[in-house]
């Protein structure tokens, strides 16, 4: 089982990764030079974000990361996607900001065995035109994502029976083996080995988005990757219709007054995408309502000014976002000098100089946000004289200069390495540091042809599987690390859904990680989050940002 859902670290790479990256980073997402030029024309022709008529109420929600696409059979899972479009067209399940599963177009989600999962379509559910959403929707909608025309596999349901190894069906297919209506607003997913409740409401409810099959069938496969009904869908399931984006600037929304949840009580929304280093003028100016904790960069060093607005609440999420450093173990073989690259550098001092204080030290994966965290896992102390001491136990001489890769876009990072690596040449460490974009380093981690490579990671806090799993399958993993003991303390996690067991299981994880060091996190971020204060019923959160926008409202 292990090897084949740690396959999903695709989807959860994309979303997890890249969402952290845009939102801890140095602001530099986007595109800088013209992020506040609301000049450019969108794809329906308009030239700018919406603007309230008189009467009407907007409000501007300020990202840093540019959107990739509004077409859910096309984009990839990062968060500004996944949000641009589950605002059209609901997911089964969202979490909250409490890590709980809030229902979104299910009204329950239930599984008996952990192999078959009956997904329940609530029942007051309608499209935008009064048609009800029923289960034939959603597996239409699926049967297309398995298409191999479509050859979507960002959301890989290969875990389904009926699907091939890639996650696809028979080129038009009408059925699946995996998925059965059971009535009208029934569906039943049949798996194809164990999978957790929660791995399934985390990686298949909240991104599968089911679509309108008297819409959508007028469409040969081939056209779902390039109609342009998707631009401007006129039948939605959610709270908002779109009016217009351009993907480096800004995404345009207006109300559905007949979403079945209730009439959002505003009449129109903008994500404005603009530069890090523009969310603090924009707060300041109003023209930015409020940010989204993964999707918004607020450079640490505008933290203090933005606490100081008088026409803003800010705020810090929970520590959720970690900055991992993934070793290479069979470049580094000896688990002594892992844990001496750990003892050498002083994480604590790192949380208050680059995070102004805000963010903590852990050991693992698994940071307080997450309700599996193990408390008494004391994290590995500043050592500087141990460290020496393992390495002189491992004979290390000091000769070898390891070789440490950074993503270029995260500044603040950046400048946190250059502490990492004096403080290792204190204790007879030389490092190389090469910093590099995204693409460029997601090359190199597929390689494996470092010693130490750091991005930023945020892993769900209510299902760390699916990525612990894969980072820590051996060979080709950025880790190039296994354990049986964690192997089975993994596998025990799908199948239980009681909190003190999963606890329980991510505590082996991570005090065996602690020990053998395959990874280390350098710090756990709390991202700030701003709200003006004329903004009523929304907060700046990780997770259940937009699940009840229809309830916003301004003063």
């Amino acid at each position: 089982m292990k090897g084949k859902i740690a396959k999903l670290v695709s989807l959860l790479l994309a979303g997890a990764l890249l969402a952290s990256m845009t939102a801890c980073g140095s602001g530099n997402s986007g595109s800088p030079e013209n992020a506040a030029d609301t000049e450019s024309v969108g794809v329906n022709g308009g030239t700018g974000p919406a603007e309230a008529a008189e009467g009407e109420k907007i409000i501007n929600v300020g990202v840093t990361s540019s959107l990739g696409g509004i077409n859910p059979f096309v984009i990839d899972q990062t968060e500004i996607n996944k949000y641009a479009t589950d605002l059209m067209f609901l997911p089964l399940v969202e979490l909250d900001n409490d890590s709980n599963f809030q229902n979104m177009l299910a009204d329950s989600i239930t599984t008996e065995d952990n192999i078959n999962f009956v997904v329940h379509i609530d029942d007051a559910a309608t499209w935008s035109d009064g048609e009800p959403i029923t289960a034939y929707d959603l597996e239409y909608t699926v049967l297309r994502l398995a298409s191999p025309i479509v050859n979507n596999t960002t959301l890989m349901l290969y875990a389904f029976e009926g699907t091939s190894d890639e996650g696809f069906v028979e080129e038009g297919a009408t059925s699946m083996e995996g998925l059965t209506v059971l009535d009208d607003k029934t569906v039943q997913f049949t798996a194809k080995y164990p999978m957790s409740l929660t791995s399934f409401e985390n990686i298949y409810g909240r991104y599968i988005r089911t679509l309108p099959k008297h819409m959508i069938e007028q469409f040969s496969e081939e056209e779902l990757l390039t109609a342009d009904w998707f631009n401007h869908p006129d039948v939605i399931s959610g709270p908002f219709f779109l009016t217009d984006y351009d993907p480096d600037h800004y995404i345009s929304y207006e109300a559905n007054k007949d979403y079945f949840k209730g009439a959002p009580k505003i009449d129109k929304l903008n994500i404005k995408i603009v530069d890090g280093s523009q969310v603090y003028a924009g707060l300041q100016s109003g023209e930015i309502d409020i940010t989204q904790l993964t999707m918004t960069s607020i450079p640490e060093t505008d933290y203090e000014s933005i606490e100081k607005l008088d026409n803003v609440t800010s705020v810090y999420g929970k520590p959720i976002t970690n900055q991992s450093a993934f070793i290479q173990t069979a470049n580094i073989p000896d688990a002594r000098v892992r844990q001496a690259l750990v003892y050498a550098i002083d994480r604590q001092q790192l949380v208050e100089q680059l995070l102004k204080g805000k963010g903590e030290v852990i050991d693992g994966f698994v940071s307080s946000a997450s309700p599996y965290y193990d408390s008494s896992i004391e994290p590995l102390e500043y050592n500087p004289e141990k460290a020496k001491e393992l390495l002189d136990e491992a004979g290390w001489d000091g000769s070898q200069t390891l070789r440490f890769y950074v993503w270029s876009g995260d500044s603040t990072f950046v400048n946190g390495a250059q502490i990492l690596a004096a403080q290792w040449a204190a204790v007879g460490i030389n490092v190389k540091i090469t910093t590099m974009d995204l693409a460029n380093l997601m090359t190199v981690a597929g390689s494996t042809d470092y010693d130490i490579m750091a991005v930023q990671y945020t892993y769900a806090p209510v299902d760390p599987y699916p990525d612990v799993s894969w980072l820590l399958s051996g060979e080709g993993s950025w880790t190039g690390y296994t354990n049986d003991e964690i192997n089975a303390a993994l596998e025990d996690t799908q199948t239980t859904s009681d909190v003190e067991q999963l606890k329980a299981d991510y505590s082996v994880v991570d005090k065996k990680v602690q020990e053998d060091v395959p990874m280390f996190s350098v710090y756990v971020i709390s991202q700030m989050g701003a709200v003006n204060n004329r903004v009523i019923g929304a907060e700046p959160t990780a997770y259940g940002f937009f699940n009840d926008v229809q309830n916003w409202d301004v003063q």
